[in-house]
């Protein structure tokens, strides 16, 4: 029980998934684009505005500027969120996909487990859940509805990478096109997180999101190689500053 604390191309969609209700046709795929777009929008409430990932204990302890973040991203990406949350998505949409709700549930619990500060573990279980339960009104698929009821039973922690990893597959989107939409996101949410820090400006912004481009790619094809015993990450000067952060006595973020 836990306690809450507060593409590869060729996947077949689910049923429905691939057009947008009084919307007429669309071209094969399109309607797939489009929840990963809905998804990845910054709009969308998923509770990802909230978190620096870390960013701010580096900024706190002057550890980076504008000119190491790119690095520092990269870092996170390739060594972090990469290994760690976007293989976990991976193999939580394959499980979904294969009717395993065991098994997605399995692959939430070792995630969980690898992260190791209690603010990391809080800010991804308040943002999967959060996600889980507007996708479920908004895509209204049963997978989605069904792991939200496990989280809310305390069953699965309900990790925000594993919620993305049941919604992509619950609305068809391929594994791949996920995995990446979703690094994409916290790519854009860390750039976001540097504009509210102070440490870039918003052209500079876009600058450090189109630089990544190449490293979301490399991270998406290990992600796609790994199994569930790989599922961790290897930032620790990240966890450090995390712990850092959960002390320190003014934040502007949760994470």
């Amino acid at each position: 029980m836990y306690q809450e604390e507060s593409d590869i191309t060729g996947v077949a969609p689910a049923p429905g998934a691939g057009s947008v209700p009084g919307a007429g046709a669309m071209a094969p795929g399109l309607g797939q684009l489009l929840v990963s777009l809905q998804l990845t929008d910054s709009a969308f409430p998923s509770g990802f505005y909230t978190l620096s990932h870390s960013l701010e204990g580096f900024a706190h302890a002057k550890a980076v500027d504008a000119d190491t973040l790119p690095r520092l991203l990269e870092s996170l990406v390739l060594h972090g969120v990469g290994p760690a949350d976007a293989t976990a998505l991976a193999l939580a949409h394959r499980a979904c996909r294969a009717g395993d709700p065991e098994a997605v549930a399995a692959v939430d619990e070792h995630l969980f487990a690898t992260k190791l500060g209690r603010e990391m573990r809080q800010a991804a279980t308040r943002t999967g859940r959060q996600l889980l339960d507007l996708a479920g009104e908004v895509f209204d698929r049963p997978e989605i509805v069904d792991y939200l009821a496990r989280v809310v039973r305390r069953e699965a922690p309900g990790t925000q990478a594993v919620a993305a990893g049941v919604i992509y597959a619950a609305t068809g989107v391929p594994v791949r096109q996920a995995v990446a939409s979703d690094l994409f996101a916290f790519c854009a949410s860390f750039a976001g997180a540097a504009l509210r820090l102070r440490l870039t400006d918003h052209r500079k912004a876009q600058t450090l999101l189109h630089g990544a481009a190449p490293v979301i790619e490399e991270a998406v094809d290990a992600a796609l190689r790994r199994e569930l015993p790989d599922v961790g990450a290897t930032v620790f000067a990240s966890d450090i500053m995390s712990g850092r952060h959960e002390r320190a006595e003014a934040r502007l973020f949760a994470s």
